[in-house]
């Protein structure tokens, strides 16, 4: 069954919902962004949320390594996001599990893609990630809510764990999930409202996602 992430929430308010609408896992930015939270605030949501069965991802972008292990250990992290420039070795070095973000251009195709994700697979060796596919946005490392051409992730998303992330939203993700079938879908503006999480909107995403699944 594909994992549905619910990226950036900034408040523990949200997770009780989250949790009965069906999401898997939520994500607690610490990049600078909107929506980054304090140490302090995303420790209280990540309790809150693991007593409501919700897996709790850190959303990192080019933090040093021994930072993003400490803060992962403090505030109770289940995975740590690397969302910038971040090459193998830096991945290596995380104590955590790991969802290494790829950002994908519009000269990308479907063989760039696999010798990526293939060039993950040697460097790391046993410790391989969850592969992040969003789209590149110049000098944005997320939550753009531009989509990419997600046809060139099938053959990627048949061999790898992979979240699809980028332009999702209620009305397009049962599409994506039927027709790749990927570990994930991840979702941030697109279950919003003027800037701020939308309930209804995160459980149509949810509703969507599971039944085309």
């Amino acid at each position: 069954m594909t994992q549905v992430k619910i990226c950036g929430i900034t408040d523990v308010s949200y997770v009780e919902a989250l949790a009965k609408a069906g999401a898997d896992l939520i994500g607690l930015v610490f990049a600078p962004s909107p929506r980054q939270l304090t140490p302090e605030k995303a420790a209280e949501i990540a309790a809150v949320a693991k007593e409501n069965s919700l897996s709790v991802v850190g959303v990192f972008v080019n933090t040093p390594p021994a930072k993003v292990n400490s803060l992962a250990a403090s505030c109770g992290l289940d995975w740590v996001q690397l969302s910038g420039d971040e090459n193998w070795e830096y991945c290596r070095q995380m104590q955590k599990p790991v969802i290494k973000t790829v950002h994908i251009s519009l000269e990308w195709d479907e063989e760039k893609l696999l010798a990526h994700l293939e060039s993950g697979q040697r460097e790391l060796r046993y410790r391989y990630p969850i592969y992040l596919l969003d789209t590149l946005v110049e000098e944005k490392y997320g939550g753009t809510g531009q989509v990419f051409a997600w046809e060139i992730a099938r053959r990627a998303a048949e061999k790898y764990p992979v979240i699809i992330a980028g332009g999702l939203n209620p009305e397009n993700v049962g599409r994506v999930v039927a027709e790749l079938k990927p570990w994930g879908v991840d979702v941030s503006s697109g279950v919003e409202s003027e800037g701020v999480k939308d309930i209804a909107k995160i459980k149509a995403f949810v509703r969507a996602a599971r039944s085309a699944g």
